[in-house]
């Protein structure tokens, strides 16, 4: 099941997202209030049958279509406009639908903007399928910072083929500062470490 269908099983009434994606379709500056109003005329409920599509809501769904129906030409005036100016379910949503552009490298910036946040639900999106954009560096600081902020490390996409040594020793020096501060770390991290230093040695 695609993501449209995903979204219209949920809805009762698909008029008012049908029209908002033939806007946007022909008239790509439509997005800027078509886009917050989502959650209000969709729901933000939690997506059900969206297999592969952990902790999204219908609104999600609906604005990721909406920027998926930007012509290409467009993307790049409209997108960053979006993420900047919105809340931050539509932060997230930018970022859950930046895999889905035909030019999602192009916009490596707004990854690296969420992951200097402090909000779970942002840094969580950017580490996601998107994250494959992000240079080694950053990605090796967002999931520390994952760590740190305690997400699960199963949402990181692509951790167990880009974990390399300098990760393993970054986290090795995370670890031994939260134990030395008295504080927990968590299993999924604990685990990655160990299998990293197994991969070294």
């Amino acid at each position: 099941m695609n993501l449209y269908d995903s979204l219209t099983a949920e809805l009762t009434d698909t008029v008012w997202l049908d029209t908002a994606l033939e806007t946007v379709a022909r008239q790509p500056s439509a997005i800027g209030r078509l886009f917050p109003a989502a959650g209000r005329r969709c729901g933000r409920w939690a997506l059900n049958g969206a297999g592969g599509l952990p902790a999204w809501t219908v609104d999600d769904a609906a604005r990721v279509l909406l920027i998926t129906r930007l012509p290409v030409a467009s993307l790049a005036t409209e997108l960053e406009p979006l993420y900047r100016y919105g809340d931050a379910a539509e932060k997230r949503a930018v970022l859950r639908a930046l895999p889905l552009l035909p030019s999602s490298d192009a916009f490596a910036p707004i990854l690296l903007d969420a992951l200097r946040t402090n909000d779970t639900r942002l840094v969580a999106a950017a580490l996601g399928p998107a994250a494959s954009c992000l240079p080694d560096a950053a990605w090796r600081q967002g999931v520390l910072k994952a760590v740190f902020m305690g997400l699960p490390l199963a949402a990181v996409a692509d951790l167990d083929t880009r974990a390399d040594a300098e990760l393993a020793t970054m986290l090795g020096g995370l670890v031994e500062e939260r134990h030395a501060a008295g504080r927990a770390v968590a299993e999924d991290a604990t685990a990655l470490l160990h299998r990293l230093q197994e991969r070294v040695s």
